[in-house]
Parts: C-alpha cells; structure tokens; sequence
C-alpha cells in the first residue's frame, strides 16, 4: 500500500487534475548541471519529473535519448551517481520525482537496496518499459513496501489488456501515444481518447499521455483527452544543444508546455 507522503498524486491536484512532465537524463551533460536543470523545470512549472538512469542498452528510447545516455555513461554517470544528484535536489525541493530506468541496473544495484535508497531520498515513483505486467510481481512488492509506485505503462493495444494493467496502476499511468521508441513526432495518429476511456471504465488513476510530444499544441491535444503530458526527446534536445548552459532555455519550454497544458484544463475544468 502507497501511503500518503507519495506525492505522485499532489501532480494532479491542480486546478483542472491536468499535470506536465517532464524527463532528462541523469549525467547529461554532467551532475551539476543535472540539479541546476531539475530545479530550473520546477520552476517552469513542471508537475513532476522524470530521471532517466542511464543504460548503456535502452531499448525504448531513440537516437536522442540513447545518445543522452551514451553521454552520460562516458561522464561515469552511475546509479549512486544519479542517488547523489536526487539527495542534492532533495536540500532545495520537494517536487514529485520519478526515475525512468531499465530492469538491469535495478537488479545488479539489488532490489531491497535500491527501493530503500529511493524511499531515503522521497523518489515516489519509477518506470521501467522492460518490465513485463506479468512479470512484475516481486518488483512492485518490493517497491510497495518503500513506499515507491511502480508506474505501468500501457502501449495502443487491445481493450482488454489495457484494463488488465490499468485495473492495478499506481501513481499515474503512462500511456504511449505511438508504437515504437521514444522522439519527437510531428503527428500523433492514435485513437488515445479511446484508450483514455478504457482506463477510465476501470480506474481513477490519472493517465498521462508521452512518446513524441514536443510541441505546445501537441501537449493541449494529449492533455484535452487526457489527465497530462510528458515530454522528454525534445528537453534532452536542448540540453543537448546547449549542455551547461540550457537551464534558462528549458525553464523557456517548460513554462510553453505548462501553459499548453493549463488552456487544456482551462478548457475541460468546469
């Protein structure tokens, strides 16, 4: 049972329940940089935020967010490293964290190990894409009892698996508007108002819609249809881009999305 001082939920208690996240690699393009980023986002009036842990094999990543990872992993970015860069933001916010990672650098850490560290340091939720539903039994015990939602993910497929997943959801689903990896799209073609139904026939769990949204009219549409947007190709862009010093240009973006994001609320919240 997840207790009252997760915060996942306080993401979508704003006025309209419509929440923005946001996502950046631990390490890219070092530690500093990656606190002074996490606050700067917060700032721009993100909800919560996504820490990808990097991995040297991110299979449901594209070429932006792999090559942030490759970054970050020849930085020696490690997993105490990416513990280390939490703690420092801990000192300076209280904002809703979750981590983004592989099943891998979970397993080698230990899993009693790892999900204590996070509850140490408040990380109230963590995604993992290789992590089947019908495999994650002794993870989410171990997640539950630190206090940690494990996030599942829900891809366009079929009725019935998507309210088989969605039935037990923790924190917020994360819903994948496209098949295929993370990256920018300049369209989104998926019947996610239909998915967004399915989920809500059998949860009231919030769902937030990622996988290629990049710009702000692309987070009003996923967050008119559904309870949030997530971004994260198109901010690991700009740090890639601008490296030490892209923290005012994506505080910029982020105040953009953010406001997309409230006119969605503004639009749907009577």
């Amino acid at each position: 049972m997840i207790n009252q001082e997760n915060k996942i939920k306080k993401a979508f208690e704003n006025p309209g329940g419509k929440a923005f996240i946001a996502f950046l690699t631990a390490g890219d393009p070092d530690a500093d940089s990656t606190v002074e980023f996490i606050l700067e986002m917060e700032k721009g009036g993100a909800d919560l935020i996504e820490i990808g842990i990097p991995f040297s094999d991110p299979t449901a990543e594209g070429v932006v967010i792999q090559e942030a990872n490759l970054r970050a992993l020849k930085n020696k970015m490690t997993t105490d490293g990416v513990f280390e860069i939490v703690e420092r933001v801990r000192r300076q916010s209280q904002i809703p964290l979750a981590f983004m990672t592989y099943l891998n650098p979970v397993f080698h850490y230990g899993y009693e190990r790892f999900f204590s560290r996070c509850q140490e340091l408040s990380v109230d939720g963590i995604i993992i894409p290789d992590l089947p539903y019908e495999e994650k039994g002794e993870v989410a015990e171990i997640a539950a009892a630190h206090n940690v939602c494990l996030i599942s993910m829900i891809a366009p497929t079929s009725a019935s698996r998507i309210q088989m997943i969605a039935r037990e959801a923790e924190g917020f689903l994360y819903v994948v508007s496209s098949m295929g990896v993370t990256g920018v799209r300049s369209e989104i073609g998926t019947d996610l108002s239909s998915i967004v139904q399915n989920i809500r026939q059998v949860t009231k769990t919030p769902c937030a819609i990622g996988f290629g949204i990049s710009t702000p009219r692309q987070a009003r549409q996923m967050a008119e249809v559904s309870d949030g947007a997530i971004v994260g190709s198109a901010i690991v862009k700009i740090i890639a881009q601008y490296k030490k010093e892209a923290g005012p240009k994506i505080r910029e973006y982020v105040q953009n999305m953010k406001a997309a994001v409230l006119e969605a609320a503004d639009k749907n919240f009577p």
